[in-house]
């Protein structure tokens, strides 16, 4: 069996090894009407909500606390939370952090409101 041409692999610590910014995002791949990016985060993010779409977190390095209203979920390596749509949440590290986000591709990253 060959390579598929249209399969390209991806390393998410290779892509992000120059990002010396304390927050930056930014698409790696397709799949439907969905994009997933990648985060490095090592800041508190905005409090936001999405009218329109679920957000999902992976966390590849690094340790996430996403806060909501109720409280706060801590993520580490391997651990992943969807938020749904229309909860009002923030993002935050105070390590660099590595994260995959699995969102519809017209979803506003800063929020609705």
């Amino acid at each position: 069996m060959g390579s598929t041409p249209s399969a390209k692999k991806q390393d998410a610590r290779d892509l992000t090894a120059g990002v010396t910014e304390d927050w930056k995002n930014f698409v790696v791949g397709e799949v439907n009407d969905h994009v997933v990016r990648l985060s490095v985060l090592a800041r508190d993010f905005h409090w936001h909500s999405h009218k329109n779409s679920d957000e999902y977190f992976y966390v590849v390095e690094g340790n996430l606390f996403v806060d909501f209203d109720s409280g706060t979920q801590s993520l580490g390596p391997g651990q992943m939370i969807t938020v749904p749509k229309g909860v009002r949440h923030r993002t935050r590290s105070q390590t660099r952090t590595i994260l995959l986000c699995f969102e519809s591709a017209d979803n506003d990253v800063t929020g609705d409101e």
